[in-house]
């Protein structure tokens, strides 16, 4: 899916939604376990069922899958094929896979995502340099998300920090400058390797004080935007800082929606929740226009 065709559909819906499908096997209602064979799927088929008129994308979590075998990549292959085949499509589809590796092992990852799988997108791990962003940005309407800045409390740790080169310029009399943090410095190199069309990044909800430097950075990219619910992302300060003139944001929620209930009635409770999510996105999309 290209950038025309993602913003056409985001519009189309009204929705910037994304919904995470980090399905746990402990965490999904018990009866499922009784009834279907691969209740991973089931669960996940019953959730897409119940939202895809109101999300414009979603997003596995690869860990809820490869953490059973190849028991799991059966039930992602089976979500993948039934989402590209949905009569309500199509959506914009996610792996979020955080890979990135030497050159050919990147290469490897691409064909399995965008070969082997129908996905539109996958999160990229920048921090092995160009070599290993690259493969993901061969493929024509395919789409590499850059981790810039995570919605995690570990974040922290190392993204916001500055690089020590201010307390050597000062040794040469140089006191007034900006000190790049090193998401920034991330973001700023990542754009000379591909282009708003195949690629955006990951910019956290739980950062809000950081969406206004990171949409100078890069105003035309798109943005994914993770943290809103379960980890306190608050969508309008989000949407007022973050939009451009494309959109040019697609908002991940998982946890709020996924597991609204944890009885018989979780597809229907998943629907309410990302309806809330809806109504306000598309106020919101209104009032931009």
């Amino acid at each position: 899916m290209n950038r025309h065709e993602l913003r056409d559909l985001i519009l189309k819906k009204q929705s910037f939604l994304c919904i995470g499908l980090d399905t746990c096997l402990n965490t999904i209602p018990s009866f499922l376990k009784d009834i279907a064979d691969d209740p991973v799927f089931e669960f996940n088929r019953r959730i897409i069922d119940a939202t895809i008129d109101l999300t414009a994308a979603y997003k596995p979590n690869l860990a809820f899958y490869e953490s059973h075998g190849s028991k799991g990549w059966e039930s992602l292959e089976k979500t993948m094929h039934y989402l590209a085949d949905h009569p309500k499509g199509p959506v914009f589809t996610i792996a979020d896979a955080k890979r990135g590796d030497i050159g050919n092992t990147s290469a490897q990852y691409a064909r399995a995502f965008f070969e082997h799988m129908p996905f539109d997108a996958l999160t990229v791990n920048p921090y092995l340099g160009r070599d290993s962003v690259e493969p993901f940005l061969s493929y024509p309407g395919k789409w590499a998300i850059i981790l810039a800045l995570t919605s995690n409390p570990g974040a922290m740790d190392f993204q916001v920090l500055q690089p020590q080169l201010p307390l050597l310029l000062e040794k040469f009399g140089i006191k007034t400058c900006y000190w790049k943090k090193l998401f920034e410095l991330v973001m700023e190199e990542c754009q000379q390797w591909g282009t708003p069309e195949n690629m955006m990044f990951v910019a956290g909800a739980t950062h809000l004080d950081f969406l206004s430097s990171i949409r100078e950075i890069v105003p035309d990219h798109f943005l994914l935007i993770p943290g809103v619910g379960a980890q306190g992302g608050k969508l309008e300060e989000i949407a007022r800082m973050a939009m451009n003139k494309d959109v040019g944001i697609i908002v991940n929620s998982s946890r709020n929606i996924i597991y609204a209930s944890s009885g018989r009635d979780f597809d229907t409770a998943a629907r309410m929740a990302a309806k809330a999510l809806h109504q306000q996105m598309a106020h919101i999309l209104k009032t931009k226009d």
